[in-house]
């Protein structure tokens, strides 16, 4: 998606991996950037070589997302820039060991992050672009929306939110010009595995994609409009069986009658 002259992207959690590539992707696109982290001495040497490289006009807005002042700061810029066409929703973060080792700071510092602020400025980005007539969202989530069993719960479960967010705005939105996509990453060499205590290195080299190659691909699935990219995933058959398997469950998921597997046997 090359940008028509004019238009911003904004991206959250752009100081480093995956929001890093997308502001230089995004920028060598012809897009001006608005890059949002809570790191901004970071953000500010992105931008300074983005500028040089690029010629783009890029803003810094040092922001921590698990603060509801500072989501509602990035909330007002999405209302308020009528050149912001596309969003990418990044920032994120992982728990450091299993679901019960950490304690309740931990778990909400993440919902805020993962769940709370990824919602807020998906609609608002939603309501924005919807009334502008056109713009994209670009949902990071992760297969582990569809792996629950996998690694901790809260983790996936707050990219399985996302992944359903994600859907339910595509459907909402697709008629008023808006387009919503999520993106679904495996094991990614970012910077998210050591501020989380884990080892990326732990795991089969064929496991883990490159940040870059990530994006690039994810970028081909918003090019052709997809509204679920899911990059290391070779048989795309797969995920259409699955879709068609849940959509088809769906005339029979709420009835009067109970299912008959759940009635109790009348006596003889």
């Amino acid at each position: 998606m090359t940008s028509p002259l004019n238009e911003t992207a904004l991206i959250t959690g752009a100081s480093t991996g995956l929001g890093a590539v997308y502001a230089d992707r995004l920028a060598r696109r012809g897009y001006d950037l608005v890059l949002v982290a809570r790191n901004g001495a970071q953000m500010e040497e992105l931008a300074a070589r983005l500028r040089a490289e690029t010629g783009r006009t890029i803003d810094v807005l040092p922001a921590d997302l698990t603060l509801a002042a500072d989501v509602a700061r990035i909330e007002q810029r999405l209302a308020d820039d009528a050149a912001i066409a596309l969003f990418v929703n990044n920032a994120g973060m992982s728990l450091t060991g299993g679901t019960l080792e950490n304690g309740a700071a931990e778990i909400e510092r993440i919902i805020a992050l993962n769940i709370t602020a990824a919602a807020r400025l998906a609609i608002a980005a939603g309501r924005a672009f919807g009334a502008r007539g056109k713009g994209g969202i670009v949902n990071i989530a992760s297969v582990l929306a569809l792996a629950p069993e996998m690694f901790e719960g809260v983790y996936s479960g707050s990219k399985a939110f996302l992944l359903n967010l994600s859907l339910a705005l595509a459907n909402s939105l697709r008629e008023q010009g808006v387009h919503v996509q999520a993106v679904l990453p495996g094991a990614t060499r970012t910077e998210i595995w050591e501020r989380s205590g884990k080892d990326v290195n732990a795991f089969p080299a064929d496991m883990v994609m490159d940040a870059g190659d990530l994006v690039d691909a994810a970028l081909v699935g918003l090019d052709r409009r997809e509204e679920v990219t899911i990059p290391p995933l070779a048989d795309e058959a797969q995920w259409t069986a699955m879709q068609q398997a849940r959509l088809a469950m769906g005339p029979g998921l709420s009835r009067r009658e109970v299912a008959g597997r759940y009635r109790v046997a009348e006596a003889a």
